[in-house]
């Protein structure tokens, strides 16, 4: 074991299985079930504002004359519309009435994800650790129920076992201390178990570069325990991995890693996100998106089909040193 191995990386070769409860449906007992097991605040507050602008726009009001009724400007409505800002219930409750929305079953349901947007994110005890921009998509993909990832230099951080993380982290923040480092492993652990062992997991779909996997993060056994967990998350029915081979020469993704995230919720349209050293974009033009999402199905037709990946990963394995 090298110097920069952890002590407990070997006890992470064959992790307990996480098994889905009832594949990828959403057996709602009212109208936010789903919502209400996420239990963040983004996907909530993204309903409420597309609801709100629908509404708007049916009865014809200007953003404007809305913004009147709530004592605020047109910039409060524009980012209510958006899911960029906090929500009042009695300010939801007054532009409801003033779109004429008076039917009580419409009104309750948008004032309940106005109570869910509310509630606290289960990541606010990492708030120091967590920057503004990358709260929302933590949000997002704690609400999503299809991630679709391109990953070109690491093991995707929801595939990552303690141990190659740690690896990471500790090079990416060299000047950090040892409590902190730990506290960043276990935010990342604590997202995996948050989308997969709820009921409904995540369905993950994932291409992974060769390069990613070639590279030995950590030192050859905390290499090994990765491989070993990607050999096995494979075979879960909510997780599809695929591995580029070196082989397939030039690809479709030339921007670097992506992630698209689709929601059960029909008012929300996809979202693409692009980490990059210091902050996130969010494409969200309609063409933008449809831009990313070809790519990841191009990905997908290049890579290797997913039946191949365990073979893929023990023949890496066998040329671990």
């Amino acid at each position: 074991m090298s110097a920069s191995e952890h002590p407990d990386d070997v006890a992470e070769t064959r992790p307990g299985r996480i098994v889905p409860t009832n594949g990828y449906t959403y057996g709602r007992t009212h109208a936010h079930g789903h919502l209400q097991r996420t239990a963040g605040p983004t996907v909530p507050r993204l309903l409420v504002g597309a609801q709100l602008r629908r509404f708007r726009e049916a009865a014809r009001i200007s953003t404007e004359d809305a913004a009147y009724e709530i004592r605020g400007s047109h910039s409060k409505i524009s980012r209510m519309e958006l899911g960029r800002v906090g929500l009042k219930e009695r300010d939801v409750a007054d532009l409801l009435t003033l779109y004429g929305v008076t039917d009580p079953d419409r009104r309750d349901s948008l004032l309940e994800l106005v109570e869910l947007a509310a509630r606290p994110s289960w990541w606010q005890e990492y708030g120091d650790l967590v920057p503004g921009w990358y709260e929302p998509y933590l949000g997002l993909e704690q609400g999503a129920v299809v991630a679709r990832v391109y990953e070109v230099q690491d093991v995707p951080e929801l595939l990552q076992t303690p141990g190659y993380a740690r690896a990471l982290i500790t090079a990416r923040h060299p000047e950090a201390p040892a409590d902190e480092i730990e506290r960043r492993v276990e935010l990342r652990m604590r997202r995996r178990r948050r989308v997969f062992e709820r009921p409904g997991p995540l369905k993950l779909w994932a291409v992974v570069d060769e390069a990613a996997l070639r590279r030995v993060v950590g030192g050859p056994e905390t290499m090994r325990a990765q491989l070993l967990f990607l050999i096995d998350i494979s075979w879960l029915p909510n997780v599809s991995l695929q591995v580029l081979p070196f082989s397939s020469g030039g690809h479709a993704a030339e921007c670097g890693p992506v992630t698209l995230l689709r929601f059960a919720e029909p008012e929300l349209p996809d979202v693409v996100y692009l980490e990059q050293l210091a902050g996130a974009l969010y494409p969200d033009r309609p063409a933008d998106i449809t831009r990313y999402r070809d790519v990841l199905n191009r990905l997908g037709l290049q890579a290797e089909p997913p039946v191949r990946t365990p073979g893929i990963l023990e023949s890496m394995l066998d040329q671990l040193p």
